[in-house]
């Protein structure tokens, strides 16, 4: 290999390498989503177990990134060549541009190896290997994080709440309430146990030593009390002693799995799935095979467009090869994503859906190899830029302008700065539009080839998965308008560094401060409109991209209001408890009320009633054929009775719309309307970490 072959080598390699890393890193950050960091989180998983689960998810990214990370070496590699009339002295010396198809094959042929790697063999095995991780890390936090001050349904037929969490070598936990709702018919016999009603037990505190081995929590608790009614309402027994024992059995969660088999599927036995399956299983797998295969020869048929184009864009050198890259890698896969469509509607057969695309980019690579030498070839980029620039010239010329004020000194001094601002933010603004808008549209390919398998099975229309892309598309631009920015920022100032144009303006007088100033000041023009723009359009935007992604789950329309949760810390220090709960009729069947002293967490007064109902000018509820009762250091101290009648308690005034909490996203929502989402779910005792976690980020 001759030293040019070398030196073409090394650069188209390096900026495919780097173009590669660009896009692998945007998906990586789709993927990465919410609910998987707070798996890490509330599993305590060990570094090695979070870098290895990163890992296993960058398999499936590179099938997507690779080809495109191909053609952006190809052409920034050669389009810098070009724009610096290297390719014109090496065609002066004799040297055929056919010279460069050797390094350039070479870097298509490791791509290829690269891609097909990722997509036959290490993307099923990552999903594979990645579900398993996942349900490990599932079934090690059963025992692990509980939170304070929420209630936690994941022990059968008990409900655990916990005031306050201490860590350390042995985890305490301070204010215990434990609701055993086992089903009357199920428990030991016995008076206590025979009323429908929970058994209660209160503690001031625990010591906490988990069994995941038995799947389950030892408890050895301190200053504990049991209160449990019978099935006569005379019939009541509490108890308390200073120090007792008690098992939280947990339940295992159910396994994580694919949405469907394929995915997970070796190809050797996918292949064989497809000869075997029939009907819309059949149009799947195929899909699916003949996904994996065209896919690694796309970086080849990208390399062999990507050559002439490098050759012949000589004016606008990286900027163009940027442009080309969006223009081209979006047309393929856009091709791809609607003949798959047709495909699963029967339209085209699955194996010329899936191909055409590579098909057509070989025939066009053909035609550009083959007039690569022609005299006279014109720069293709070129044209379009000088016509787009006279267009702007000729509209901004019919446009009145004011009269040229006079050249004063001041004017003469400041117009340098202002020219050098106008240049770098020019530049700064096209790589960062451009950047941006490839970092969207390649999120969107990813985004549908991961949807496909839930849109064949569901029979999603295509204009409902473009319409779930439209509007997936602000929240897409509100995540990646920082990595644009970064990018950007490098791309410029880099640019500038390697035309030693820094250095000129150095020796001008122009500072690296002066120099950063437009782009700083734009950046933060940037962040306002982003806080901006998440506190106005993004939340309804995404509230219909969530209603959309659900039609093409299959998911049930979203219930916004839980009239399940039958757990509700009160406005002051009580619990609520009920069967059912009616909030158009304002009814409440099967309610209990647990009071407790906050001081002592012992329960001071219970209150039980087969319905209570609210009534709106008293201001509280109206309980109907219930009793109360007051309780001193655990034992009843006094009985109130209202069988057959009614009674009320001022101090209950939680309406009942306090009961129904709206279930909403925290993308659904600007900061204020979380804020407030999250007070109001703490205090009835939900769990709000994530939601604290996503309110600090919208800052």
């Amino acid at each position: 290999m001759g030293i040019l072959a070398r030196a073409v080598l090394r650069e188209v390699s390096t900026s495919a390498v780097l173009g590669a890393f660009l896009f692998t890193f945007v998906l990586f950050l789709q993927q990465v989503n919410a609910k998987l960091f707070e798996l890490l989180v509330r599993s305590a998983a060990s570094p090695e177990t979070v870098g290895y689960l990163f890992a296993l998810i960058l398999p499936q990214a590179l099938t997507f990134t690779i080809p495109v990370g191909v053609l952006v070496g190809v052409l920034i590699a050669l389009s810098r060549m070009s724009s610096d009339a290297e390719i014109t002295a090496m065609r002066a010396a004799g040297v055929p541009s056919r010279r460069l198809l050797a390094p350039v094959l070479i870097v298509a042929t490791l791509g290829v190896t690269l891609t097909a790697a990722a997509a036959v063999w290490l993307t099923p095995l990552s999903i594979r290997e990645r579900f398993r991780v996942i349900n490990r890390l599932l079934a090690a936090q059963l025992t692990a994080e509980i939170q304070p001050r929420v209630f936690e349904e994941q022990f059968p037929n008990k409900i655990l709440y916990v005031g306050d969490v201490i860590p350390g070598p042995l985890v305490r936990w301070r204010n215990i309430f434990i609701a055993d709702i086992t089903p009357p018919e199920e428990r030991p016999a016995g008076i206590h146990e025979a009323g429908e009603g929970p058994r209660i037990t209160v503690a001031s505190e625990a010591v906490v030593t988990p069994d995941v081995a038995q799947n389950r929590i030892q408890l050895s608790l301190a200053d504990t009390s049991t209160h449990s009614e019978g099935k006569d309402w005379t019939e009541y027994v509490s108890t308390s002693f200073p120090n007792g024992e008690q098992v939280l059995e947990a339940q295992k969660p159910l396994a994580v799995r694919p949405r469907l088999p394929w995915t997970e599927m070796d190809t050797v036995p996918l292949w064989h799935a497809v000869s075997g399956a029939a009907g819309k299983d059949s149009i799947e797998a195929a899909i699916e095979l003949h996904q994996r295969l065209a896919l690694p020869p796309a970086c080849l048929l990208f390399a062999l467009v990507g050559l002439p184009l490098g050759i012949s864009s000589r004016k606008g050198g990286k900027s163009s090869s940027v442009v080309l890259t969006v223009l081209i890698g979006f047309a393929y896969y856009m091709a791809l994503i609607g003949l798959i469509g047709l495909a699963r509607q029967g339209a085209v057969p699955v194996a010329a859906a899936v191909w055409t695309p590579n098909v057509v980019l070989a025939l066009a690579a053909l035609v550009l190899l083959f007039r690569l030498e022609r005299p006279g070839d014109r720069d293709l980029v070129a044209v379009v830029r000088d016509r787009a620039a006279a267009l702007l010239r000729s509209i901004r010329g019919s446009l009145p302008s004011a009269p040229p004020a006079a050249l004063t000194p001041a004017r003469r001094f400041l117009m340098v700065p202002q020219i050098l601002d106008a240049y770098v933010l020019g530049n700064f603004l096209f790589y960062f539009v451009v950047l941006l808008c490839s970092f969207v549209l390649m999120t969107h390919v990813f985004t549908f080839f991961d949807l496909l398998s839930d849109i064949v099975r569901n029979r999603i229309p295509m204009s409902v998965v473009f319409t779930y892309l439209l509007f997936l598309t602000p929240h897409l631009v509100y995540i990646l308008t920082p990595v644009g920015v970064l990018v950007a920022v490098l791309v410029t100032f880099g640019v500038l560094t390697k035309n030693n144009e820094v250095t000129a303006l150095k020796a001008c007088g122009v500072s690296v401060y002066r120099l950063s100033v437009p782009v700083l000041l734009v950046s933060t023009v940037l962040s306002v409109a982003l806080f901006a723009f998440d506190q106005t359009y993004l939340p309804e935007a995404n509230r219909i991209q969530d209603a959309i992604r659900n039609q093409i789950k299959g998911r049930p329309v979203q219930t916004y209001l839980r009239p399940d949760r039958k757990w509700i810390f009160g406005q002051g220090s009580r619990i609520y408890y009920y069967r059912y709960l009616d909030k158009a009729a304002g009814e409440m069947l099967g309610v209990s009320v647990y009071e407790i002293n906050p001081a002592t967490f012992r329960l001071v007064r219970h209150i039980s009633a087969e319905k209570a109902r609210w009534e709106p000018r008293l201001n509280t509820w109206i309980f109907q054929n219930g009793w109360s009762r007051d309780l001193k250091n655990s034992r009843p101290v006094s009985l109130r009775a209202f069988q057959g009648g009614t009674a009320t308690f001022p101090e209950l005034d939680e309406s009942p719309s306090y009961f129904l909490k709206e279930v909403m996203q925290d993308k659904q929502m600007n900061f204020r309307e979380l804020a407030a989402y999250i007070d109001e779910l703490r205090q009835s005792g939900f769990d709000t970490v994530r939601l604290q976690v996503q309110l600090h980020k919208k800052f």
